[in-house]
């Protein structure tokens, strides 16, 4: 493929004194082969451009950044551009064929909900007999088959090859979670949607946008964004949720459990096997549980009739889903209910922790096991800390993925958000197989445990390394009664 089409819509500062043929790209020198376009990102840890000769003499035709080198290597066509992250989204949207122009492209942004909305979406299209693929926190699928996630969105590169290969496969459909680091950083530039929705936006990732306003423009750039052929579907009992679509070109829908809106939800009966919702005038049972679920089930009802599918058959096909893999999972055993949940958000925590407490019947003890990401927003620690206290009966402090960070730091981060009466409920073990274990020694028969922060996570990361460890797995064999 030519350079010239490569690059096409990628504007340029200065004019391209050549036109080579293209093998390939990539933005990791170490990839570089001969015949690469080799895209110079600037990067939270390292700089392609200290790597553009490095390219060069490894065989690359063409480099694309944003400083051209004091001495051109030769035989090498350089492209000058004011972004490569957006450059390179453009450029792997052309190199693959435009993938996302020859399917429903549907994005689903916020800070709670992505993934949940996501994957029941793909499930109930997929049982409605289409081709859809999946780009999820867990897993991505083409159709059925399964391929590894290792970002809740995929570097631009990937995501367009998944797209390719979804395309080629003959899917009509996709669903994808949409970061606001992947807006950021430009990783959906060139990306064409059909759909997208917004669930809610809480306090998350300060440590990376440092204000809420940051965090608020990125997820709302990608409404802004949308074509005028797009809808955007947004959840406007969220404070944010008309600001969101304030600006956008595409056809807002709106849903709501509290307000007048093209889809209203109703909770009627919230049980542990299940909600009964009224949406939009019909009654519909469902297997999710807690009203934080009745949001994401509007979301895709509203996704589903939006994409042209009856309000019959797409509350029947609700009716169908089960929850996904670490929200609000069930465990029991040993005459206890363990519920594993992905909550690591202040917000989730409490969503959770609310819908526990509303159905739980009296007498029932909440046991809570909670912790904090190493090496992330750190302002969140405190808040989640005192929203587990308030909300539980005892509460378990321990370690999530502690990364580079001391797991006594972070425990004590967590505990300054205890008052000093408070603290006596709490205990602190920053070894999560034993804080789990310490759990279900401490309950008694009918009490309810959750073990929030790594849901579907198979992996605890220390110093780098992922060792495995699966929240599930570990309850299952405390609560085997054929066990120890």
């Amino acid at each position: 493929m030519k350079l010239s089409e490569i690059i096409k819509g990628v504007e340029p500062l200065a004019a391209v004194a050549a036109d080579p043929e293209v093998e390939n790209i990539c933005f990791d020198s170490r990839k570089v082969v001969p015949g690469t376009c080799f895209v110079a990102q600037v990067g939270t840890r390292a700089d392609g451009h200290d790597y553009m000769d490095k390219a060069a003499a490894d065989g690359a035709v063409a480099i694309v950044c944003q400083r051209l080198p004091e001495t051109p290597a030769p035989g090498a066509a350089y492209v000058l551009v004011a972004d490569t992250d957006r450059a390179l989204g453009v450029m792997a949207d052309n190199y693959y064929g435009h993938p996302s122009q020859q399917l429903k492209l549907i994005g689903v942004t916020g800070t709670n909900g992505k993934t949940t909305t996501v994957t029941l979406l793909h499930r109930l299209f997929r049982a409605a007999g289409f081709g859809a693929g999946l780009l999820s926190t867990i897993v991505n699928k083409i159709d059925d088959a399964e391929a590894p996630s290792t970002h809740t969105t995929p570097d631009a590169l990937e995501l367009n090859s998944l797209l390719r290969r979804m395309a080629d496969a003959g899917c009509q459909y996709a669903f994808m979670e949409v970061s606001s680091h992947s807006v950021v950083q430009q990783r959906i530039a060139g990306l064409r949607f059909a759909g997208g929705v917004f669930s809610n936006i809480t306090h998350d990732h300060l440590d990376y946008h440092k204000t809420m306003a940051n965090y608020i423009a990125a997820k709302k750039k990608f409404f802004d964004d949308l074509p005028a052929e797009a809808f955007a579907l947004t959840n406007i009992d969220d404070r944010n949720g008309r600001v969101m679509v304030q600006n956008t070109r595409a056809r807002v829908l709106t849903y709501s459990l509290q307000h007048t809106a093209d889809h209203r939800c109703r909770v009627v009966e919230d049980t542990f096997q299940g909600l009964l919702l009224e949406v939009d005038g019909r009654e519909v049972w469902t297997r999710l549980v807690g009203r934080f679920n009745a949001y994401n089930l509007t979301a895709i009802y509203g996704v589903a009739t939006a994409c042209g599918m009856g309000a019959d058959e797409a509350l029947r096909l609700l009716s169908t889903l089960e929850a996904a893999e670490g929200r609000f999972q069930y465990v029991s055993g040993r005459g206890l209910t363990a519920i594993v949940d992905y909550a690591h958000t202040p917000d989730a925590l409490e969503n959770v922790l609310s819908t526990i407490n509303e159905i739980r019947r009296p007498g029932q003890l909440l046991l809570t096991v909670v912790g904090c990401g190493g090496d992330r927003d750190k302002t969140k620690r405190p808040e989640m800390a005192a929203i587990a206290c308030r909300l539980s009966d005892k509460l378990i402090l321990t370690s999530d993925n502690p990364r580079t960070e001391n797991p006594e730091s972070i425990l004590d981060d967590m505990e300054a958000g205890l008052k000093a009466e408070e603290r006596g409920m709490a205990v602190r073990i920053s070894d999560r197989r034993q804080a789990i274990k310490t759990a279900v020694m401490m309950g008694r028969e009918g009490d309810i445990i959750l073990v929030a922060g790594k849901g579907h996570e198979k992996y605890q990361d220390i110093n780098g390394v992922k060792h495995h460890f699966d929240d599930t797995e570990e309850l299952k064999k405390l609560l085997d009664p054929k066990g120890c």
